[in-house]
């Protein structure tokens, strides 16, 4: 039975990077025209992964809470490539501060920097912070929901990794409100290799926290309380799915 779900998930993966070749060759030249189609193209490419993936290995995907819609910080959980897949085919207008090296991804890259993405060098990531802040107070940055993951990383399903300022600055600094996100997308796509789990993967938007008026923020009491609210909801959702924390 490994063997055969390993070569089902061999497979996924490979229709996957076909599908996005073909989808950006209907998708570049819109976008081009029209930056609009940026959106159309991300949203109908994580669609169809997560659709694709239902069927072919099993693995299917739910959204919990309230999908943001309004220019918010999503803080989320991210444990693999399929927590960022769930949130850009749920919110609107999705965007990350992203590793520099990607924008010279094919496909990946282009796409990312047209719906905003704001590429950093490793190492760097208080300057992209810093740009972030600027080009939102600005109104340089295009509206929407910007994701950022507070640990930084991908961590695999039960490890742990302290979590980063990043959201707190990004939330002191634009007075935008600030969305938890758990998963448990971990259990069932793991960081690396090919095997993919069946079962239901789960992101939950949890509730939002709202910029405190007139009061200056304790950034390392806001990102303790990020992880106090995360952390738990994650491992509930990973408990569901029968993994042991």
């Amino acid at each position: 039975m490994y063997a055969i779900q390993w070569l089902r998930s061999l497979f996924f993966i490979g229709q996957m990077y076909l599908a996005m070749f073909v989808m950006a060759l209907y998708y570049i030249p819109r976008t081009i025209i029209n930056n609009d189609y940026a959106f159309h193209a991300v949203h109908a490419y994580c669609n169809w992964v997560r659709w694709t993936a239902s069927w072919m290995v099993g693995l299917k995907s739910e959204i919990r809470g309230e999908v943001p819609s309004d220019e918010v910080l999503v803080a989320s959980k991210h444990q693999s490539f399929f927590d960022i897949i769930m949130i850009v085919s749920a919110v609107p207008r999705p965007k990350f501060i992203m590793k520099a090296v990607l924008k010279y991804a094919p496909i990946l890259g282009w796409f990312g920097q047209k719906i905003g993405c704001v590429p950093v060098e490793r190492g760097k990531r208080g300057a992209a912070i810093k740009k972030m802040v600027e080009d939102v107070t600005s109104g340089k940055a295009l509206p929407g929901q910007l994701i950022i993951f507070p640990q930084g990383t991908r961590v695999a399903a039960g490890a742990h990794l302290p979590y980063k300022v990043g959201a707190a600055v990004l939330h002191q600094q634009t007075g935008q409100p600030v969305v938890p996100t758990a998963t448990n997308v971990g259990v069932f796509w793991p960081r690396h290799g090919i095997y993919r789990k069946p079962g239901l993967a789960v992101l939950e938007f949890l509730p939002t926290i709202q910029p405190v008026s007139g009061a200056e923020l304790d950034t390392a009491a806001f990102t303790k309380q990020l992880e106090e609210i995360i952390e738990p909801a994650s491992n509930r959702l990973m408990e569901e799915a029968g993994f042991k924390v």
